[in-house]
């Protein structure tokens, strides 16, 4: 059976990054101007329609009204070493990468989709690095992204270290999970690392922070989309319900 929604591409010749980029935009079926919507944002864009199957997602969750009116917006890198300089939070792109997203991407979609114009209408959502993207960019831009969901994020000590120096996240929902095998994840530098002692390090900085968090162990959950696409149905429901 084929998508309900529409699928729309927009190429954006970044002056941030100096490349062009491609946005992919997922609407609802009943997409209208007359309605108001939240925007989420999915670095990993190809990974989450394709993968996390959120296209498929948003025609039964909008048709259940399990959702919100939400248009979903896919933004993908070209491999995995694009993909390190943009995401990790130490990347030489990474900087460029995060203005691109405030100072690029938000007026786009703002000029398109008829939204609320406010934080809480938007959210960037990332599994691995881009969850680490999603929550480093919101800490430092809270009046423009209200919502994170961060599937298995990488942490380092400059993440925590970075969370650790906020006073308040009361102006953020965050959706958080990591699997309890993820002790011993490769990574797309050729090393191996454990993912669940310093996710465990951050969930208890972040209830110390006043944001509203939600966190979830997956039992036995490893780094792979097998454990994060049956995770997305509470992910979505969580975050725009």
């Amino acid at each position: 059976m084929g998508r309900k929604g529409k699928m729309i591409e927009k190429r954006m010749d970044s002056d941030y990054l100096h490349e062009s980029m491609s946005i992919q935009i997922y609407q609802p079926e009943s997409f209208s101007d007359l309605y108001k919507y939240d925007i989420c944002i999915m670095q990993d864009g190809n990974d989450y329609f394709q993968m996390g199957r959120v296209a498929t997602l948003s025609d039964r969750l909008h048709e259940s009204k399990e959702i919100n009116n939400t248009v979903f917006v896919g933004i993908h890198y070209k491999d995995k070493y694009d993909r390190r300089k943009k995401y990790h939070p130490s990347g030489e792109q990474n900087k460029a990468y995060i203005k691109f997203l405030v100072h690029e991407v938000v007026p786009l979609l703002d000029s398109i989709i008829p939204t609320y114009h406010m934080g809480r209408s938007r959210s960037l959502i990332g599994d691995s690095l881009a969850g680490t993207l999603a929550l480093m960019t919101a800490i430092q831009y809270p009046n423009t992204f209200g919502k994170i969901a961060m599937q298995s994020p990488y942490v380092d000590d400059t993440v925590l270290e970075a969370v650790d120096k906020i006073d308040n996240l009361s102006t953020i929902d965050i959706y958080h999970t990591i699997g309890t095998a993820e002790t011993d994840v490769s990574m797309t530098d050729g090393n191996r690392a454990d993912f669940l002692t310093p996710n465990r390090r951050l969930h208890d900085i972040l209830q110390e922070k006043g944001a509203t968090y939600l966190y979830h162990e997956l039992d036995e959950g490893e780094h792979t989309w097998k454990y994060w696409q049956k995770d997305m149905k509470r992910l979505l429901t969580s975050l725009f319900e």
